[in-house]
């Protein structure tokens, strides 16, 4: 992907917030593979989860690896009927 100059330093990601089987949330940025994290509550998870692409994100700049931009996503709902 183009390296890009992002104004102020500001991103924005899509965030997947989905309640963990054991109590909590997992938060996962699709846009920045392997960037997730989790929380006890929906506000703990999204600070953690902003901390994790900011890490991310540094970890790509001390790197030189360009900064990805979010691809469009459609999220949807289907039924099926099984027999």
């Amino acid at each position: 992907m183009a390296k890009r100059k992002w104004k102020k330093n500001v991103f924005s990601y899509s965030v997947i917030y989905e309640s963990a089987p054991e109590g909590g949330y997992v938060a996962s940025v699709p846009a920045l593979p392997g960037c997730h994290t989790q929380g006890e509550t929906l506000e703990e998870t999204e600070r953690n989860v902003k901390e994790a692409i900011g890490v991310y994100i540094e970890s790509l700049l001390a790197h030189g690896e360009p900064i990805p931009e979010e691809p469009r996503i459609l999220q949807g709902k289907v039924e099926v009927q099984v027999a």
